[in-house]
């Protein structure tokens, strides 16, 4: 494994960490870093072209990160492979 493989998986690791579950918590949605932020939240604003530093601006516990993190988790989630019948 290459320097940059580990730091990516590294990078990886630190933005999966970002997301948690709880089913006390908004229904049991994914969130970022146990606030009420829901990640499809985030990733809704962004789809309607909001600008990620104004994201920030509205929910000033969010970090730049908590938003690569809501875009990692979608990547991850739309690669997931399922069987059609």
């Amino acid at each position: 494994m290459t320097i940059q493989a580990k730091d990516e998986k590294a990078m990886n690791t630190d933005l999966d960490q970002r997301i948690s579950f709880n089913p006390r918590q908004c229904g049991g949605q994914p969130c970022i870093r146990g606030l009420r932020i829901r990640v499809a939240d985030v990733l809704e604003m962004l789809a309607q072209g909001v600008d990620q530093s104004e994201i920030l601006t509205d929910f000033p516990d969010l970090e730049g990160a908590d938003i690569l993190a809501c875009l990692h988790f979608a990547a991850k989630r739309a690669s997931i492979a399922r069987l059609a019948a």
